[in-house]
């Protein structure tokens, strides 16, 4: 997995990128779902998250779970149409781990896609990076 550094910024190039500010990494129908960095870093210290209900079925671009930081409440909203599959419990506990880890262990969900079209309205790491620029 390699990245991009923009700034103080990582963006990894293994990864399909949303408006919103969240990763998308797809594994056949399956998608691993979590926030930027860049989304992370705006955010600053995440305190709570409430995580989106499994079994699920969500539509792309609607919001699904909520990340709540010392500054904003932020929500977390759905790349992809699918089901959701699996959520990462663990961050009910440790949601800071978001800030230290947000393309690793502080993925927040996973979906069973529904409509593979949907991808081609995914942001590319190159993308995404000119969004981050821009904003």
């Amino acid at each position: 997995m390699s990245e991009i550094k923009v700034g103080k910024y990582i963006v990894l190039t293994d990864r399909l990128y949303t408006e919103t500010d969240e990763w998308v990494k797809i594994e056949g129908d399956i998608a691993i779902v979590g926030i930027t960095d860049y989304a992370q870093k705006k955010l600053r210290d995440i305190v709570g998250i409430e995580l989106p209900q499994i079994q699920k079925e969500v539509k792309a671009g609607e919001p699904v779970g909520v990340v709540e930081s010392v500054k904003a409440a932020a929500d977390i909203f759905s790349p992809l149409s699918g089901i959701i599959i699996e959520v990462n419990q663990a961050l009910v506990e440790h949601p800071e781990t978001i800030n230290k880890d947000p393309y690793g262990n502080g993925w927040i969900f996973k979906l069973k896609i529904t409509d593979p079209n949907e991808k081609e309205k995914l942001l590319s790491p190159e993308k995404y990076i000119d969004k981050i620029k821009g904003g």
